[in-house]
């Protein structure tokens, strides 16, 4: 009777044990189950980025700019979902990087890019278990231009973007790969770095823009020595009297040039100088020259800086100086009709 009652003991034990084990697995199935689901996290912000270690001989972008918004739709399980939002809610847009080379794009043109496959072919993407549903734009226009190595002249400019005159520079031109029309390269300093180059050369790189947001930095650093704060030079302001624009002879006669912020293109130049050097540039026949080059014609609307004629002389021997960021103007080239009127 003993051992019966024992037996039965065990059974109902072991039954029990069986019926919690039992639960225990459905629960695990129940919530796997719901885990495998994919969820989505729809129309959220992303980027798409150029590579930068694309060959330097090349200058690619987005219509002139180093990355491009879009907006995204992904998929996947809870926990990829889950970690995505996080990052989103931190700031941290998903960025995607071209490589023109990958895409074969590393030749001179105009590439469209269809962005959904792009999209979906990213290594990270696919390691975190997400995939791209959806995307807008569905193309992106990439523009690829060949650059030339030139020997490019540094100039030097402080934070407001006013033209320094340094004591010296070297080497004073420095070898990029640029587009053909461009001419210079340049450094900016701040105040504090000014002061600091007066007592010892200063090393920085030089750089040019080629677009607004979208700079290249040369390989390699100059020394600049700037020269004791002048004191023989007072503020002034100069009338504009005359705009020069100088035309490249085979764009005369075909095209005439509009500018589309006249009202500060013309506007007064704060100068700094002696009162002979303002007077002389008062006298100028133009005080400001707008240069079109011949590659201007490819431009729907082209931008460039003013060239302040300042009398020659008085450069020379630095008693004139612009006291102002230097002005861009906006233009386009309107063809001229060839039928007689």
């Amino acid at each position: 009777m003993k051992y019966g009652r024992i037996r039965d003991t065990m059974a109902k034990k072991i039954k029990y044990g069986k019926i919690t084990i039992v639960i225990f697995l459905t629960a695990l199935i129940w919530i796997w189950s719901d885990l495998a689901l994919d969820e989505t996290l729809a129309d959220r912000s992303a980027e798409v980025a150029i590579d930068e270690s694309a060959d330097p001989k090349l200058w690619v972008s987005f219509d002139q700019a180093p990355t491009a918004d879009i907006r995204i739709t992904l998929s996947g399980p809870h926990a990829a979902i889950a970690s995505e939002s996080r990052r989103l809610r931190e700031g941290q847009i998903r960025r995607f990087v071209l490589d023109i080379v990958q895409e074969g794009m590393n030749k001179p043109g105009d590439y469209p890019l269809r962005l959904l496959p792009f999209l979906q072919k990213d290594k990270q993407i696919k390691q975190l278990g997400l995939k791209v549903e959806s995307c807008e734009p569905k193309l992106l226009s990439v523009n690829v231009v060949e650059l030339v190595k030139k020997s490019l002249t540094v100039e030097c400019f402080n934070e407001n973007g006013v033209s320094l005159k340094p004591e010296s520079i070297e080497p004073s031109k420095i070898d990029m790969f640029v587009p053909e029309n461009r001419r210079t390269a340049q450094v900016r300093l701040s105040r504090r770095e000014i002061e600091q180059a007066r007592l010892n050369a200063l090393e920085r790189k030089p750089y040019i823009e080629l677009a607004e947001g979208q700079i290249r930095e040369a390989a390699e650093p100059v020394r600049i020595k700037m020269p004791p704060e002048p004191d023989s030079l007072s503020d002034a302001t100069v009338k504009v009297t005359k705009l020069g624009i100088a035309l490249s002879p085979n764009l005369q006669g075909r095209y005439k040039v509009e500018i589309t912020n006249m009202p500060e293109v013309i506007g007064p130049i704060s100068i700094r100088a002696t009162p002979s050097a303002k007077q002389a540039y008062e006298g100028m026949r133009y005080q400001v020259i707008l240069e079109i080059d011949d590659e201007d014609t490819k431009l729907k609307d082209g931008r460039r800086e003013l060239v302040y004629n300042f009398p020659e002389e008085f450069v020379g021997k630095d008693e004139i100086r612009l006291n102002q960021p230097r002005v861009q103007a906006n233009f386009r080239l309107v063809e001229l009709s060839t039928e007689s009127p």
